[in-house]
């Protein structure tokens, strides 16, 4: 139980009416789940408006109610209004776990890529060194040991506090965590204060209808992080960089490869070995030193960098921080899958086709025998993706393998069909095999020395949805089952 006036104590709020010394059971914002004894917070989103379900959270017995329209409200209830409902949400969400991230060095990473990558990185190297960390982003929650899968990068704010009164309650000391645009937008990480805040890159995505009006609001958005950090670690070879940091409130520090920064890599070579690719590169400025990285591509040079500045503002020692980064993974992220022959099988979630063209055009820089990849588009989505990711195959890659990933409620031969149309447009060498499984092992036993396979689309997720069902299929055992 929570008393109302301790709850709101650091809210921005009128008193319609009602007493504020009551005792809170819990607090909620899904009408459905409103219990004796709660208080509601009527958020007003696209489809539905929380202040149409008032009379209903009412009659099973609510206590409270936050509110932001002129609304008549019955009953012996407290009616607070306040500007923003969903701020009110992270303002109350934060003091009923008793503000735990004030027991925390909480880091959030933003951009449009890396975030994933960079975040384990972290968690890799801090808990080796022994700084108990937890972590939260797009593909879990890591609490110790257990493990949530994630619903949105960015949970919502009353989740986000749960995970975090559960890391302090288990002698957690550092949180990483991705910080979506849209987590930032809509205040999801409002209520607390960041230790450091991580600026990866940025590029045009999320611009649509449902999320981001123009190029310009999404940079914004990203920018909202670097007022509520009290330091900022940015990739200063990011043309946007400044326009993202614009009204900053914290101090800065940098890290790049071509510009001149706090952390700065040259003299970058690729590492190519049978079965294996990964990167090493000197490190200058605050750090001077020689890493290797068993990931490929300058994209795993920038991450590493950022995770080698977040380290040495935690003062890891420099010997550490390359023992551990030399061994961090990533599920599902260029994540190799190991085996005994003279080629290199990879996983990855890249599933636009920004991101495939990243990661092929990276590879291509090893100069592989042939460039195998294995893919398919997900079904109730745009068909553009599949045309754009097809002509992007096409173009790169000595072998397209077009196959089905998550259908939902489309024909996967028709998803296929489209995919097909974009590789078309180029001269790139393609086959058609629906059945994802029968796909990764022809890749597999038509292996030639020196190729780079990659299968692409799903990278961390473990089954394939179709028709509203979800069935399990990992592409890690699709590989294991064909090698």
């Amino acid at each position: 139980m929570k008393s109302l006036k301790d709850m709101v104590s650091r809210l921005d709020y009128s008193v319609v009416k009602g007493e504020l010394d009551i005792e809170i059971n819990n607090l909620i914002y899904d009408s459905r789940k409103v219990t004796a004894g709660d208080i509601f917070v009527c958020i007003s989103g696209a489809n539905v408006d929380g202040h149409d379900y008032i009379d209903d959270v009412i009659s099973k017995g609510a206590k409270a109610v936050i509110i932001t329209k002129e609304v008549e409200v019955q009953g012996d209830v407290a009616v607070l209004r306040v500007k923003d409902a969903r701020i009110a949400l992270a303002e109350l969400s934060a003091a009923f776990f008793d503000y735990p991230a004030d027991k925390l060095k909480v880091i959030g990473v933003t951009g449009t890529k890396g975030k994933t990558t960079t975040t384990y990185m972290v968690k890799s190297v801090l808990e080796k060194v022994g700084i108990k960390t937890g972590l939260i982003g797009t593909i879990e929650a890591i609490i110790g040991d257990e493990n949530i899968p994630a619903v949105n990068t960015t949970p919502e704010s009353f989740v986000l506090q749960s995970y975090f009164r559960k890391m302090v309650d288990c002698g957690i000391k550092v949180c990483v965590m991705e910080v979506s645009s849209q987590g930032l937008m809509m205040h999801r990480v409002d209520g607390f204060t960041f230790e450091l805040g991580i600026f990866t890159n940025i590029s045009p995505d999320h611009i649509g209808p449902n999320e981001h009006a123009s190029f310009e609001e999404y940079m914004e958005c990203k920018g909202l992080l670097f007022k509520k950090c009290r330091h900022a670690i940015v990739n200063a070879d990011d043309e946007h960089y400044k326009d993202v940091l614009k009204g900053c409130t914290c101090d800065i520090s940098t890290f790049a490869v071509k510009e001149c920064a706090d952390y700065k890599a040259e003299d970058v070579k690729l590492v190519k070995n049978p079965g294996y690719l990964g990167i090493e590169y000197d490190i200058k400025g605050r750090i001077n030193n020689h890493f290797v990285i068993d990931l490929p591509g300058m994209f795993s040079v920038y991450n590493s960098l950022a995770a080698l500045a977040i380290c040495d503002y935690f003062k890891v020692d420099i010997e550490k921080m390359k023992d551990a980064l030399k061994v961090a993974k990533v599920r599902g992220r260029i994540e190799k899958v190991e085996n005994t022959g003279d080629f290199t099988v990879l996983i990855d979630y890249a599933h636009n086709a920004m991101a495939l063209e990243s990661l092929l055009s990276t590879l291509k820089e090893y100069e592989p025998g042939r460039l195998v990849t294995v893919f398919g588009c997900g079904g109730n989505r745009s068909k553009l993706r599949r045309f754009e990711m097809g002509e992007v195959s096409g173009k790169l890659s000595d072998v397209t393998i077009i196959t089905s990933d998550n259908p939902r409620d489309e024909d996967p031969l028709l998803i296929m069909q489209d995919i097909e149309t974009g590789i078309k447009k180029t001269t790139g060498k393609y086959m058609m095999i629906p059945d994802r499984r029968e796909a990764v092992a022809y890749a597999i036993k038509t292996a030639k020395t020196g190729d780079v396979i990659i299968i692409a689309g799903k990278g961390h997720e473990d089954y394939q949805e179709i028709h509203g069902k979800k069935y399990p299929m990992d592409d890690r055992e699709l590989v294991s089952s064909a090698l």
